[in-house]
């Protein structure tokens, strides 16, 4: 993928296939360039097994396709900055959930940019608008950050796909990166 909201896109969109009910998207870029996004939700989890196999890029437990791409697409873009991948997972009863970590250098040649994360985040919310999101993008100069509990505690029973919250939404995010 040529940017990295797009693979945020597609393993958050995994997350809500795995029933997550609460998803946290971060990016942090610390002052040497070093940018760790990490994606976390509640869903049912994987178990060891399927761990070991999701960055195989012939497997997936989608029966529409035959091959699946995030997690090896998401671990390439990494390890060609020098980062790496990690991945976390829980199917226990009381606990469950899955955190994938990917640590890029922002400063290598071979970096693909962010590209257009507010749209990613919209996109997310507007289709899931069930589920709960905490977003957060952090640098040394600025921090970025929407949380849908919030919105949905002052919204009451305004679903949070409505085009106006949406735009909204989109519309705070920027506001949000132009204040750098």
């Amino acid at each position: 993928m040529k940017e990295l909201s797009l693979n945020i896109l597609d393993i958050t969109k995994n997350s809500t296939a795995a029933r997550a009910t609460d998803i946290t998207i971060s990016l942090v870029t610390d002052a040497k360039g070093i940018l760790t996004l990490t994606i976390s939700d509640n869903g049912c989890g994987m178990d060891e097994e399927t761990i070991k196999r999701v960055s195989d890029p012939f497997y997936t437990t989608r029966t529409t396709r035959k091959v699946g791409l995030g997690i090896p697409l998401l671990r390439l873009a990494a390890e060609q900055t020098g980062g790496n991948v990690k991945i976390e997972s829980t199917t226990d009863e009381n606990c469950h959930g899955t955190k994938i970590t990917a640590t890029f250098d922002t400063t290598h040649i071979d970096f693909c940019p962010v590209g257009d994360i507010v749209s990613s985040i919209c996109v997310l919310i507007s289709g899931n608008p069930e589920v709960d999101f905490v977003f957060i993008d952090e640098t040394p100069e600025r921090c970025v950050s929407l949380d849908t509990k919030e919105l949905r505690a002052v919204l009451g029973d305004v679903s949070l796909a409505e085009y106006e919250v949406i735009k909204w939404i989109e519309e705070y995010l920027k506001s949000q990166y132009n204040q750098e």
